[in-house]
């Protein structure tokens, strides 16, 4: 089966299979766009486009895997001159995992009606929008991964976040729109920082492309290169929500419509890690004795931090939207190690945590639906009234939680083996108690919302809340395409040996850069 992928993957020229994530959904926006409100037409298109995407997404994989990084120079200006797009093992891999949530979360969204059939005031403004808007995220999420140089990078972001501008105050009121406008306010000031971290690194070594910068930087005096390593954290932080950077996310992602809540969660602050990642690795490898314990300070201050706002909460969306912010400092855990054990561990929590986090808001999209509310002192018993519902929170609960087999707990012992490997013992305790913790936090929930006497009586709605007390059925396509994020958690730990042997060749690669500047640059 693999060597029939591979053929096919050879068989695509590499400046299709590597343009394709980022074309494809620019291209599709547009046609959607100007069909305006042909909501059947959009919607073939936008799923067509994402299915699409995620099969090249596989394809491309097996092909780096097999053959190496591929590198694409826009309009044949070469390296480090023109515009370079490059899928090596740990983009070509985020690819296919963003491009599997975004078409599920699409078919939750099509079954909850967002997009074609919406009901009340805005309709005809979210049918006429949510579409491109979606596409339009979909493209900037897959430049992110597939950019090679820290300016398009920029780019990247903003395209991305211009669509959740949109995608976030979609149907949204007045106190929601408020909510808002943190996040919108915070982005631009990251963007603002992050346009003067361009800047300055040009300045230092004249280029912006990732290549050419992993030797130009070594030149640079060390206190320089220690200063652009750490603005350049700061920057990714606030994207990725790292303490002290995080306080816009737990008050920005629950007002948005479920959907877009889900993909956002599942999403948006991993490419923020991402991009650590990548600048980190590749850019500054001379300066870990600096940034790595500046990063492994971090990562325990988000861990903590993040779990104890979980375990305050009384809301389902504000409890996970914090336990967002706690397991980003995993992923940061194992980058700050600097060691092969350790950035493997972190790819595979980033794949891990993509999809449970995905599927979780997915779930209290359903709870929402059903119920009304997602606060935790006016519902009760719903694995009583609603098995299935029940059934489809506990298992990537399970697993965010970390317990066996689940891909939290592949990911977690990873880390942990990667950290006492390292002698790093303070952050592997950290690690264990936030672990210990969230389990807490999700008994909590668990508890409060699905377990104990159904059908408790409830206090008083406020009008926010009693605009979605009617509802009470849930549309069918939502409940399975919950359940199909569902079963992709449930595969990761199935395929958790060669997925980690997977995600240990990704680190390989970032570690030697070799491979990525040789196909960028040229022998």
């Amino acid at each position: 089966m693999t060597g029939v992928l591979l053929e096919l993957a050879r068989a695509v020229p590499p400046g299709v299979a590597v343009a394709l994530p980022v074309l494809g959904p620019v291209l599709a926006a547009a046609v959607a766009l100007l069909l305006g409100g042909a909501s059947r037409t959009q919607r073939v298109l936008t799923v067509g486009t994402l299915v699409v995407v995620t099969v090249d997404a596989l394809l491309l994989l097996v092909r780096v895997d097999a053959d190496g990084p591929l590198a694409v120079q826009a309009g044949g200006w070469p390296a480090p001159f023109g515009i370079t797009l490059v899928a090596d093992r740990l983009s070509a891999l985020l690819l296919l995992v963003s491009g599997v949530v975004l078409l599920l979360v699409l078919l939750y969204a099509l079954g909850q009606g967002i997009a074609d059939a919406a009901t009340g005031p805005g309709t005809r403004r979210v049918r006429y929008v949510f579409h491109p808007a979606y596409l339009v995220l979909a493209a900037g999420v897959s430049f992110a991964f597939v950019t090679g140089d820290l300016f398009n990078l920029f780019v990247a972001f903003e395209v991305m976040l211009t669509a959740s501008y949109v995608l976030i105050t979609l149907q949204a009121g007045p106190r929601a729109v408020r909510s808002a406008m943190t996040y919108i306010v915070v982005s631009l000031l990251a963007s603002g920082l992050f346009v003067a971290a361009v800047g300055l690194v040009y300045a230092a070594t004249g280029t912006v492309n990732f290549a050419d910068l992993h030797g130009a930087l070594a030149e640079v005096p060390q206190g320089v290169r220690v200063a652009l390593a750490l603005l350049l954290v700061v920057v990714f932080g606030i994207k990725a929500a790292l303490f002290p950077l995080y306080f816009w996310l737990p008050d920005s992602y629950p007002v948005a419509p479920a959907p877009v809540t889900a993909v956002f969660a599942g999403l948006l602050t991993k490419v923020g890690v991402y991009a650590i990642i990548r600048t980190q690795v590749l850019l500054f490898p001379d300066d870990t004795a600096v940034t790595g314990p500046v990063l492994l300070v971090m990562a325990g201050a988000t861990l903590v931090f993040g779990i104890f706002g979980a375990i305050a909460q009384n809301e389902i969306k504000r409890v996970l939207s914090f336990t967002i912010v706690s397991h980003i400092g995993f992923m940061i855990m194992g980058l700050g190690l600097f060691t092969l054990a350790g950035i493997a561990g972190a790819i595979f929590y980033v794949v891990h945590h993509i999809v449970i986090q995905t599927t979780l808001f997915a779930v209290e999209g359903l709870v929402e639906r059903r119920t009304g509310t997602s606060r935790l002192n006016r519902i009760s018993g719903l694995a009583h009234t609603s098995p299935l519902l029940g059934g489809l929170f506990a298992l990537p609960a399970l697993s965010l939680a970390g317990f066996p087999p689940f891909s939290g707990f592949v990911g977690k012992v990873a880390l942990i083996e990667a950290g006492a490997a390292a002698g790093s013992w303070v952050i592997v305790a950290v690690a264990v108690g936030v672990s210990l913790l969230t389990v807490y936090a999700m008994a909590v929930v668990w508890g409060s919302a699905f377990w104990g006497r159904p059908n408790r009586p409830r206090r008083d709605l406020d009008a926010e809340d009693a605009i979605q007390v009617g509802v009470r059925t849930v549309p069918a396509l939502m409940t399975w395409s919950t359940a199909a994020v569902v079963a992709v958690g449930l595969a990761i730990p199935v395929v958790g040996g060669p997925l980690y042997e997977l995600c240990s060749r990704a680190a390989q690669d970032l570690l030697a850069a070799t491979p990525y500047v040789t196909a960028v640059l040229g022998g």
